[in-house]
């Protein structure tokens, strides 16, 4: 998107201009729209201030993290281990549900060749598609439809579900995967985890792989001091993984 930029301070201050033809107010002072007009990514500008700051063009992450929110969405530290455990690519076919804003499936969708997102609620339906235009991803599919009651997908890589009840989704997956396809639950309670580990090791077709839990910290470097960040991202949710063997 070539008519957006970032701004960026050493510091690490991120702020997003969508509209290069107006004055960019901060609370480090304005640019006029007459520098970020002319600003090409890699420069440095300053406000009226003398702040300074470098401009971008915005990446994909970038632009995720201003996408809209309607419930809460699975973060990109559990996104990243299901993708490095899987290992999908521009090759794979993606399932994702229940989509909510949609984050999980444009979050996929940057690295898959296809996603179908199922989601049963309009209104969330309507939010998701909305940050799939905002992420220009012509490879996302919204489908206000219940998984529950099947998956129309065949030969699937990778089915990953945000749904309460998940063994409710197997026997579907089990048509819908390809042999040596992926199925993945996101699941906040030990209790649910149980449940679906134990349908896993009932199927005769998807085998049970492992379930972990993704716990995230930061360090802080202050001089000659580096410590461990006072804030961390602890539990957020189990991550339970099966995978197709017998067709």
């Amino acid at each position: 998107m070539p008519s957006e930029r970032i701004l960026i301070t050493r510091e690490g201050e991120t702020f997003y201009v969508r509209d290069l033809g107006k004055d960019y107010h901060t609370k480090h002072g304005f640019v006029k729209k007459e520098i970020l007009g002319m600003a090409k990514p890699g420069t440095k500008i300053t406000t009226n201030t003398g702040k300074e700051f470098f401009v971008l063009e915005p990446g994909f992450t970038d632009l995720y993290r201003r996408i809209k929110r309607a419930p809460q969405i699975m973060l990109a530290k559990d996104l990243a281990v299901i993708i490095s455990e899987t290992g999908i690519n521009n090759k794979s076919m993606v399932v994702d549900a229940g989509s909510g804003s949609g984050a999980s499936a444009c979050f996929l969708g940057n690295i898959a060749k296809e996603v179908a997102t199922y989601e049963i609620r309009k209104e969330f339906a309507k939010v998701a598609e909305e940050n799939v235009k905002f992420l220009g991803l012509g490879n996302v599919m919204i489908k206000v439809k219940d998984i529950y009651k099947g998956i129309d997908e065949k030969e699937t890589g990778l089915i990953v579900l945000d749904l309460p009840e998940p063994w409710k989704v197997l026997r579907h997956a089990e048509k819908s995967l390809k042999a040596g396809g992926f199925i993945v639950a996101y699941l906040p309670q030990i209790t649910q985890v149980l449940k679906f580990v134990q349908a896993l090791k009932k199927s005769k077709k998807i085998m049970y792989a492992k379930t972990s839990e993704t716990i995230q910290r930061e360090w802080v470097f202050e001089d000659k001091i580096a410590r461990p960040s006072n804030i961390k991202i602890g539990h957020t949710g189990f991550l339970v993984f099966g995978r197709k063997i017998s067709s």
